[in-house]
């Protein structure tokens, strides 16, 4: 039996609805994660086409899991200085954890998901995490944290078709997906205003400090000075240039953060690119072992995959990437994820970008 993780969207309505007329023996099985006004409950539209489809729906409580595993650190880690990126975890810790633990103990064997993503046999991997047909969607990058024996108990039936197929297809056979619009960014926070929602969370957000330049690697005698005053560190994420409030002779960036010091670093354009970054938390894909020499990491979902090379290291908390980039580009912000993939796109490995701090230069205080 297949269980089929069904949210409300025209997505998982269109994985249930072709499992099901592919003849398998399906189970709609929708995830609570968090509390919901009734006129935004999925679930008597879920039932609705159940009954339609003749498929029995089972629904697993996971809102405090959700709320302890995702929520609270997705707070705490903004708290600390980091932009945690909160769907992977969910697809790591709660989808293809909870939830298919829930499928498991409803006598199911894999869990089927409207992710766009695949899942093929590749010859010298083994079972591999690849791209969708329909790239603009493919999520493999999101699924990059999930354990591969997570992974080895997925269905993937949006693998080879596009939004626009999903959606006639959802529409050709008369069901109404409960949730038809795209899901927002981040399900948990209301309006994608994650400010407003940190401000509510009931955890400590660190309060106003110096603003420091950097002037990366050019002759700048202002480097090191103090040229305004942040908000608070959560405000910010590197690679940012609007809403610094700093009158300055050109362009600023935020290059990075000195959490301990309670700094925000600032420079031009020429501070804020560099080559290498760093990832712990890794997960593996595939072994290491059997990774081409030519490799590419991606540190932002809308970003193509990069140019690097990639070596493991030992850390203090277990193995760390480093990635070192073919061409400066700008960074990726700590907590986000660095997926590591081979030239067809197969996802090796993906980790937690960790933090970086510009390396002191004579005149000025080491962060």
């Amino acid at each position: 039996m297949i269980a089929v993780a069904v949210s409300g969207g025209v997505d998982s309505l269109y994985a249930l609805m072709t499992l099901k007329e592919q003849g398998e023996e399906v189970l709609a099985l929708h995830g609570r994660f968090r509390p919901v006004a009734p006129e935004e409950d999925p679930i008597p539209g879920l039932a609705q086409n159940c009954r339609r489809l003749g498929v029995r729906l089972v629904v697993a409580d996971l809102a405090a899991a959700f709320s302890e595993r995702i929520v609270r650190p997705f707070a705490e880690s903004y708290a600390a200085g980091a932009t945690p990126n909160p769907c992977a975890l969910c697809n790591a810790r709660i989808k293809f954890g909870l939830l298919l633990d829930a499928a498991l103990a409803q006598g199911a064997q894999t869990l089927a998901t409207g992710h766009y993503a695949r899942l093929v046999t590749h010859p010298r991997y083994g079972v591999a995490l690849a791209p969708a047909a329909d790239r603009d969607k493919d999520q493999a990058y999101f699924l990059s944290l999930t354990p591969r024996q997570r992974l080895a108990r997925a269905r993937f039936p949006l693998a080879g078709v596009d939004k626009t197929a999903v959606r006639a297809g959802v529409e050709a056979r008369g069901l109404v997906a409960p949730l038809p619009g795209e899901s927002q960014e981040i399900c948990f926070v209301p309006g994608n205003d994650y400010r407003q929602f940190l401000e509510l969370a009931g955890v400590r957000l660190p309060g106003p400090g110096p603003v420091v330049y950097v002037a990366g690697d050019s002759d700048d005698g202002r480097d090191g000075a103090v040229i305004g005053t942040h908000q608070g560190l959560w405000r910010y994420t590197e690679g940012q240039r609007r809403g610094l409030g700093i009158a300055w002779s050109a362009p600023l960036y935020v290059v990075g953060k000195d959490v301990r010091g309670n700094r925000l670093l600032v420079g031009p354009a020429q501070a804020l690119h560099r080559r290498r970054c760093t990832a712990g938390e890794v997960n593996f894909l595939v072994d290491p072992q059997c990774w081409p020499e030519r490799l590419f990491v991606r540190i932002r979902y809308r970003e193509k995959a990069a140019p690097a090379r990639v070596r493991v290291m030992a850390g203090a908390d277990g193995p760390v990437l480093e990635m070192c980039f073919d061409e400066p580009k700008s960074p990726g912000a700590p907590g986000q994820v660095a997926a590591v993939y081979d030239e067809d796109g197969m996802v090796l490995a993906g980790g937690v970008i960790q933090p970086f701090l510009p390396p002191a230069k004579a005149g000025r205080a080491a962060f």
